[in-house]
């Protein structure tokens, strides 16, 4: 007897505007898919790629400024919401100009064990979710920018890994996976997540916790990659990738981080109108079986990997006078040691076109790695790039300084200075008002990930025509979410600190050729090492952030289960919110953003 379809992720609310929304699911059949919120109804029959089932939805005619729950249906039976007491919701933008965005990277997917808790911390997300449940729902995010390594495939949990050992030992996977066992070093990839199937397994770790499923299925969602949804250092450095690609795995593993990453994150970025222009995915939902749709995903993923163009993972997205613009600044790279750039020209023309068209109040840029760390971090990266470059007649030098980077991961914005120096350009484009609007925004709000700690920059613009600009600009890193760095790590990080590191590291690249920008900046918050999550809060030409942390606390009261508070203050305005949650407490500070 056939078992009745199941949602086995999801459902995930993605884009959402005044009239519209996209929502993800995958299921553990083919079934049709029916989604109700208010007057509004939508059916599709689910598509099938690798064994797995999904569907992406499209409501449309919803009223702007509307909290509307909603159901999901499988076959006709309402499946969704699990708990009536706990309704995922649809909330269309309201008539007033507040916009509240939640952001930051780097989150393992582990249970909530106490094991699991004891070992990388509480989940940020999963007390982001309790403090919503006693939060006004006026004051819930908007969005969630999700900033890159959403899943590590290079780093599976424990659990994941031994499903990995049985499948090997099983003669399941790719056999090039398989064969690279006892390679040593980055040659062996056999306890890694490789294909599809395996990638699958992340995303059903990581999103079906019930707090973040909840979370995920109420506050819409923009999600960009970065290095560990592939491998660890991917594309650092032309080396690096010419030593990478000559491995005979190397295809297997693009197809599964590719066509997974499509399926799972990057559809889901993209407005209705995108979806319906967008190539690859309307040939998956046209195609006659699932043969010919792994045969689309598979080139598909080749051509991203290798042939410049083939894929922009980048996207823009407007919240009334705000845009956000989500930067690929890792599978777009060009790694030519004649012309290293983080982004390629054809993409970083687009990033340039979409802010500079922005007529805002703010404009908000998601990049998964730092475009301004700490300065004598920064200083350190641009020496290193200037004496690793890759060449035939490479001297030891060269060899040590390659080795280095991957050693300690130099490979922000800072070791590809000529994208440095595009950005800042930019940067001075937008805030002397050169846009099509001709008016400059009241704050450049650079949000970043990746470096597993959070801290505040204040940054200025020293270009003559900025002088007078009335323009703002900070960067806001914001990692992980739950993935907390090794004690050595926070040690260099407060160390580069110093005035005495800074001004070693200042000599360095200086004895290199690097130059020194036309633009400075210094950490006025932080830094800060636990898990936990940023919010924006824009209203009209003002900009604040909150930052919220959060920590297991122990014993948990009067459960054999962890049951800490979550608390939240405010400096500066006096009192303390508490709420209660399972897994996580939090504390919050305040800084501005921009006015």
């Amino acid at each position: 007897m056939r078992q009745p379809p199941e949602i086995l992720v999801g459902p995930v609310l993605r884009y959402v505007d005044e009239t519209d929304a996209t929502v993800w699911v995958e299921t553990s059949a083919p079934c049709r898919v029916t989604i109700r919120a208010g007057g509004a109804e939508v059916i599709e029959p689910t598509w099938g790629v690798h064994g797995h089932h999904f569907a992406l939805l499209h409501l449309s005619d919803l009223e702007r400024g509307t909290e509307t729950p909603y159901e999901v249906a499988l076959d006709g039976v309402t499946v969704w919401p699990q708990d009536p007491e706990r309704p995922s919701v649809i909330r269309t933008p309201r008539d007033d100009d507040v916009v509240r965005l939640s952001f930051g990277s780097c989150r393992r997917g582990e249970s909530q064990s106490p094991q699991t808790l004891r070992k990388i911390g509480a989940d940020a997300l999963v007390a982001l979710a309790h403090q919503m449940a006693d939060t006004p729902h006026e004051e819930w995010p908007d969005a969630m920018l999700l900033l890159g390594d959403q899943v590590y495939a290079d780093i599976p949990s424990e659990a994941i890994t031994e499903r990995l050992a049985e499948r090997r030992e099983a003669g399941l996977g790719p056999q090039s996976v398989r064969d690279s066992a006892g390679e040593g070093g980055d040659r062996d990839v056999s306890q890694e997540i490789c294909d599809f199937e395996e990638y699958s397994w992340l995303y059903h770790e990581s999103w079906r916790d019930p707090d973040v499923r909840w979370l995920l299925s109420t506050v819409p969602s923009c999600m960009i990659l970065d290095d560990h949804d592939l491998r660890d250092d991917w594309n650092s450095s032309h080396a690096w990738r010419r030593e990478m690609t000559a491995q005979p795995w190397w295809d297997d593993r693009v197809f599964g981080a590719f066509s997974s990453y499509f399926v799972y994150q990057h559809l889901g970025n993209l407005s209705p109108r995108e979806l319906e222009g967008n190539e690859v995915y309307q040939r998956l939902r046209t195609a006659a079986d699932d043969a010919e749709r792994e045969g689309i995903l598979a080139d598909f993923s080749v051509r991203a990997d290798s042939r410049r163009g083939t894929a922009q993972w980048s996207f823009h997205r407007d919240f009334g006078r705000v845009r956000v613009v989500m930067l690929d600044v890792r599978a777009s790279r060009h790694l030519d040691p004649e012309d290293r750039r983080v982004m390629d020209h054809d993409e970083w023309e687009w990033t340039r076109q979409v802010c500079l068209d922005a007529d805002v109040d703010h404009l908000v840029i998601g990049s998964s790695l730092p475009a301004f760390m700490i300065p004598a971090l920064h200083h350190i990266e641009g020496w290193n790039e200037a004496v690793s470059r890759d060449r035939p007649d490479k001297p030891w030098t060269a060899r040590v300084g390659e080795w280095i980077r991957l050693a300690v991961d130099l490979e922000h914005w800072a070791a590809f200075r000529n994208s440095f120096d595009d950005l800042v350009g930019l940067l001075t484009d937008v805030a002397a008002g050169r846009g099509a609007a001709g008016r400059a925004p009241a704050s450049i709000l650079v949000l970043a990930g990746d470096v597993h700690c959070s801290y505040i920059e204040s940054v200025e613009l020293t270009a003559p025509e900025v002088a007078d600009s009335p323009t703002r600009v900070h960067q806001l890193t914001m990692s992980p979410y739950r993935n907390p760095l090794q004690k050595s790590i926070r040690a260099v990080n407060r160390l580069a600190l110093t005035e005495p590191v800074l001004r070693v590291a200042r000599r360095l690249s200086a004895a290199v050729g690097v130059r020194d920008p036309q633009v400075r900046w210094d950490v006025t918050d932080g830094i800060w090492f636990d898990n936990g999550v940023m919010t924006l809060v824009l209203r009209d030409r003002e900009a604040t952030v909150e930052v919220d942390h959060a920590r297991v606390e122990w014993p948990p009261p009067g459960s054999a289960a962890c049951s800490p508070m979550y608390r939240g203050s405010r400096p500066g305005r006096g009192g303390t919110r508490r709420a209660r949650a399972t897994t996580a407490s939090a504390s919050r500070a305040r800084s501005y953003g921009g006015r």
